[in-house]
C-alpha cells in the first residue's frame, strides 16, 4: 500500500511540474507572437513609404529574431513533450509490473483462502489455541487477513485505473506532439520567406548606399555635436554638485565641529565607497538608487516605436557602411509625445542644427531626449515619470525619430538594457 501511495504521489508531482513548464513555455510563446504582431503592424506602416529604409530593415531583423525565438520555443515544447512521453512509458511499464505483482499476490491469497474455506477449518484454527488470549489473537489475525485481501483487490483496481489514465494521457500527448511538429514546420517556412524579404530590402538599400552614406554621415556630425553639448552640461552639474557637497560639509562643521571631527574616519571610509559626487548632495544617493532598482523596467520615451539603430557600433548589411551610435535611435510617429522615463530635474534645453534637445538628471544618471521638433519643459524644472518633454521630429523617410541617450555621469550606457523589453 505504501509503495502504491508513493507511486501515485510521484505521478502527481511529475504532472504538476510538467504543467508548470508547459504553462511557462506557452506564456512565452504568446508573448513572442504578440511582439511579432506589433512588428508586423509597424512594418505595414513603414511600407507605405515607397523607398526602403533603415527603419524597415531594423523591423525585419527584429521580426527574424522573434521568429527564431518562436521556433526555439517550439523546440523546447517538443523536448518537454518527448520527456513526458518517455516518462509516461516508464510509468506505464512500472504500473504493469506492479499490477502483475499485485495479481500474483492476490492469486496466492485466494488459493490459500480456498484451501481453508470451510467453517470447520476456521473454527479448528481458533479452538486449537493454547489459551483464550491466543484465541483472540487468532481471531484478529483472521480479520486482518480478510482486510488484507480486500486491500489487495482495491490496490489492483487503483493500479488498473492509473494505468488506463496514463495510457490515455500518452495518446493525447502524442497527438499534441504531432500538432506542435506541424506548427514548427510552418514557422520554419515563414522564417524562410521572411529571410527572403529581408534580403530584398538589403539589396535595395545597397543600391542606395551613397544616399545612406550621406544620411549616416549627417547623423554622425549631429551626434558629435549632441555629445559635446551633453558633456558640457554634465560637467557643469558635476561642478555644482561638488560645490553643494562642500557647502553642506562646511555647514555641518559649523553646527557641530566635535561630531564632524569624531566621524572623520567613518566619513573617509564612506567616501571611498561612493562612486559619484552626486551621492554627496542631499537626496542624490536615494534618487540614484531608485533609478538603478528600476533597471530593465523603465518605460520607453515614446508610446509607440522601435529601435532603428541600436547603441554602439553598427553596420548596414550588404553595404560597407558602419557607425557608432551614442544611444538609441528610435523611430516613431511624427509629432509623437516624447516622455521622461523617470523623475528628475531638467538641466539643459538646447538646439543642435535646428532641432531641440532636453537633458534630465536623475541623481547621478542623465537621460537625453534629442531631435525634438519642440519642447514643453524648461531648464531647472522638476518633472515626473511619463511627463512630456517634447515632440518627435520627422526623418528622411517621413517618420518620427528621436535620439535617446543614457549616461552615468560621463560614462555612456546602453539604454536598451534599462528600458522595458518591447
Amino acid at each position: 500500500m505504501r509503495a502504491l501511495l508513493i507511486l501515485v504521489f510521484m505521478v502527481l508531482v511529475a504532472q504538476v511540474t510538467t504543467a508548470q513548464n508547459r504553462s511557462d513555455l506557452e506564456r512565452q510563446r504568446s508573448e513572442i507572437q504578440r511582439e511579432i504582431e506589433d512588428v508586423r503592424r509597424s512594418l505595414s506602416q513603414t511600407k507605405k513609404n515607397r523607398k526602403e529604409s533603415l527603419g524597415q530593415l531594423a523591423l525585419l531583423q527584429k521580426k527574424l529574431r522573434l521568429r527564431e525565438a518562436a521556433i526555439n520555443n517550439i523546440n523546447q515544447q517538443i523536448n518537454v513533450i518527448q520527456g513526458n512521453i518517455s516518462q509516461s512509458r516508464n510509468e506505464i511499464s512500472r504500473l504493469k509490473k506492479d499490477l502483475d505483482t499485485l495479481k500474483i499476490q492476490y492469486e496466492k491469497s485466494v488459493v490459500y483462502a480456498y484451501k481453508n474455506r470451510s467453517n470447520y477449518d476456521f473454527l479448528n484454527f481458533i479452538f486449537s489455541a493454547a489459551n483464550f488470549n491466543d484465541a483472540l489473537k487468532r481471531v484478529e489475525y483472521l480479520k486482518s487477513y480478510r482486510a488484507y485481501r480486500e486491500q489487495q483487490a482495491d490496490n489492483i483496481t487503483t493500479t488498473q485505473t492509473l494505468l488506463q489514465k496514463k495510457i490515455g494521457s500518452l495518446e493525447s500527448t502524442r497527438k499534441e506532439q504531432s500538432e506542435i511538429l506541424t506548427r514548427q514546420q510552418k514557422e520554419k517556412l515563414v522564417l524562410v520567406e521572411e529571410k527572403k524579404e529581408k534580403d530584398q530590402v538589403v539589396s535595395k538599400l545597397k543600391s542606395r548606399e551613397k544616399e545612406l552614406s550621406k544620411e549616416l554621415s549627417s547623423k554622425q556630425k549631429a551626434d558629435n555635436k549632441l555629445r559635446a553639448s551633453i558633456k558640457t552640461a554634465i560637467d557643469r552639474e558635476i561642478r555644482l554638485a561638488r560645490q553643494k557637497a562642500l557647502e553642506e560639509e562646511n555647514r555641518k562643521k559649523a553646527e557641530n565641529p566635535v561630531v564632524v571631527k569624531s566621524s572623520a574616519g567613518a566619513k573617509k571610509e564612506e567616501s571611498a565607497k561612493k562612486r559619484s559626487v552626486f551621492d554627496e548632495v542631499p537626496g542624490g544617493e536615494i534618487i540614484s538608487d531608485n533609478f538603478e532598482k528600476n533597471r530593465g523596467k523603465l518605460p520607453w520615451p515614446v508610446d509607440k516605436g522601435h529601435i532603428k539603430i541600436g547603441y554602439g557600433t553598427y553596420s548596414i548589411p550588404g553595404t560597407k557602411l558602419t557607425g557608432n551610435n551614442p544611444g538609441l535611435t528610435l523611430e516613431t510617429n511624427e509629432g509623437s509625445a516624447v516622455k521622461a522615463i523617470f523623475d528628475g530635474d531638467v538641466i539643459s534645453v538646447f538646439d543642435v542644427d535646428g532641432e531641440s534637445n532636453v537633458i534630465v538628471r536623475h541623481g547621478k544618471y542623465f537621460t537625453t531626449y534629442g531631435r525634438l521638433s519642440s519642447t514643453s519643459v524648461s531648464k531647472g524644472q522638476k518633472i515626473k515619470t511619463g511627463q512630456t518633454v517634447g515632440r518627435a521630429s520627422s526623418n528622411e523617410d517621413g517618420n518620427g525619430e528621436i535620439e535617446f541617450l543614457l549616461m552615468e555621469e560621463t560614462r555612456k550606457l546602453d539604454p536598451a538594457s534599462w528600458i522595458k523589453r518591447r
